[in-house]
């Protein structure tokens, strides 16, 4: 009984915000944890960006980016995870802004902000599957070092994960939330091992002082600026702390889970990503050749051991990591982009909101993610630093996203516009709030600077153009198509009731036990 009574509840608050369930509540807290460690995966993550923040300033700035980045993150979705807690919904950030924002903006405010979501989530999963890709033919050519991988190459490579990635999502769509467990296992293992292996080789440790030497930057930037720009690119590590709410329909209780699952994978991220980059610092030989590698891992495992098989085997584990952890992402695209065509923000919204009967998930909105990510992937072969450009930009938006509805927030006075619900942040709400409004300010300044001085053609950082680009993009299509976009209808009272209920409900179950 108490199963169904808690479904109820759930299904009360989905009704307050204008939607009726669609879906099976198939995800528990781990299986939701490991969707989010998976798309996050911060170990791994740190092992890709590491290289770019070696030379903007050495060890120093590599360990304590990583920290700084992380605490970064956790203020910015912690103010999220109260929003997810009042408002449980698949929509996700462009829906907390159509709910909060004033009468006349709530429409074109939440338009924008719905697609800055999709195309960040489309842009961040071409993103994952090109570093699979790129990782596979780089640990090809570490084997056979006469083999030098062609941009056609990476990208049959990128289409062959795609697929794989999504055959079982419509294979066993049941077994998603056990595949998502699957892989944070996975991923947890591969942070032991490596983390193993790296300090137990023979090899000599590096000084502590070789860790927070000042100064040992090569990037040009003075050392303050650089220091910003690695706290900026080791936020990579920690992107997408938003995907548990994109399956805020699928879960039982979801206004009290989502942010145990946010606030505590986030956890999780700090203590795998920062011993991780304080590992590899100790055991760092030359670091110019860490720097200039193709693939800074390998270059820095291999300097560790001195073993050819050892670093090979290591960085396969590695490459399944990754390539795990795609499936997760190609499930969170899908369930975003279905919310906002339920919301009719998406052209043929009726075509894409549908929620396959048998497979019981929306199929064909996860299939426009998978074509519009395997289109997107040709312009690789065309221009890496185009294809990469462009996806720094949407990982910026996502970045927005995150921000936008908690700056609404500060605009209009946390009090008026939440409703009741299960965690409630006061003091601490408002300044979570107030500094992802700065932050973001911040960030997009950050992204938009060239890495390296003096600024060349080549080295030239192309995102503000982009970034301009991409917003005329969506503002052509809130003209385009706009005015058939709706947004969630809200029923206050009804939502009160049913957060209400729901944390009596949860607080009476606790004394039956």
């Amino acid at each position: 009984m108490a199963k169904s009574n808690g479904t109820n509840a759930d299904d009360a608050i989905l009704r307050a915000q204008g939607h009726k369930a669609a879906m099976p509540r198939l995800f528990s807290i781990v299986s939701t944890m490991g969707l989010m460690f998976c798309i996050m995966n911060a170990w791994v993550g740190s092992l890709g960006t590491f290289g770019q923040n070696l030379l903007y300033g050495g060890p120093q700035v590599v360990v304590f980016a990583a920290l700084v980045a992380a605490f970064i993150q956790w203020v910015v979705t912690l103010g999220l995870s109260e929003l997810a807690s009042a408002f449980p919904s698949a929509g996700g950030q462009y829906h907390f802004v159509y709910i909060l924002a004033p009468e006349k903006y709530k429409r074109f405010s939440a338009f924008i902000i719905g697609w800055m979501s999709v195309l960040a989530w489309w842009f961040a999963t071409c993103a994952g599957l090109s570093l699979v890709a790129v990782s596979s033919t780089g640990l090809a050519a570490f084997v056979h070092p006469s083999y030098e991988p062609k941009n056609w190459h990476i990208y049959l490579c990128y289409l062959g994960v795609a697929l794989v990635s999504v055959f079982p999502i419509f294979a066993f769509p049941k077994f998603v939330p056990k595949i998502t467990t699957g892989s944070m296992y996975l991923s947890l293992g591969g942070f032991v091992a490596w983390f193993v292996v790296l300090l137990a080789t023979k090899s000599e440790y590096n000084d502590g002082s070789f860790l927070t030497a000042s100064n040992q930057g090569s990037s040009g930037w003075n050392q303050g600026t650089a220091w910003v720009l690695g706290i900026s690119n080791a936020m990579y590590n920690y992107g997408g702390s938003d995907s548990p709410i994109h399956i805020a329909e699928e879960m039982h209780a979801p206004g009290r889970k989502l942010p145990i699952v946010m606030n505590s994978t986030m956890l999780i991220a700090v203590f795998t990503a920062v011993p991780m980059m304080v590992a590899a610092m100790l055991k760092i030989k030359d670091v110019d050749a860490v720097m200039n590698s193709g693939f800074p891992a390998i270059e820095l495992l291999y300097q560790a051991t001195g073993n050819r098989t050892l670093t090979i085997v290591m960085v396969v584990w590695l490459i399944i990591v990754y390539a795990s952890c795609m499936p997760p992402q190609f499930v969170t695209a899908g369930r975003v982009t279905w919310a906002f065509a339920r919301d009719r923000g998406t052209p043929f919204p009726d075509f894409f909101s549908h929620v396959d009967t048998k497979l019981q998930f929306p199929a064909r909105a996860t299939l426009l993610a998978l074509v519009f990510i395997s289109v997107y992937g040709l312009i690789y072969m065309a221009s890496t630093t185009a294809f990469n450009s462009v996806i720094t930009s949407a990982v910026l938006f996502l970045n927005v996203t995150l921000a936008a509805p908690q700056t609404i927030l500060v605009l209009r006075g946390r009090e008026k516009v939440l409703p009741q619900r299960p965690l409630r942040l006061g003091y601490v709400g408002g300044f979570c709030n107030i500094f992802s409004t700065l932050w973001v300010i911040v960030l997009v300044v950050l992204v938009c600077l060239p890495p390296v001085l003096p600024v060349t053609v080549g080295s030239m950082n192309w995102t503000s153009p982009i970034l301009v680009g991409l917003f005329l993009l969506i503002l052509a299509a809130w003209f385009a198509f706009g005015k058939q976009f709706e947004g969630p209808k809200i029923d206050w009272e009804m939502l009160n009731l049913a957060n209400e209920e729901q944390s009596a409900f949860h607080i009476r179950r606790k004394s039956h036990h």
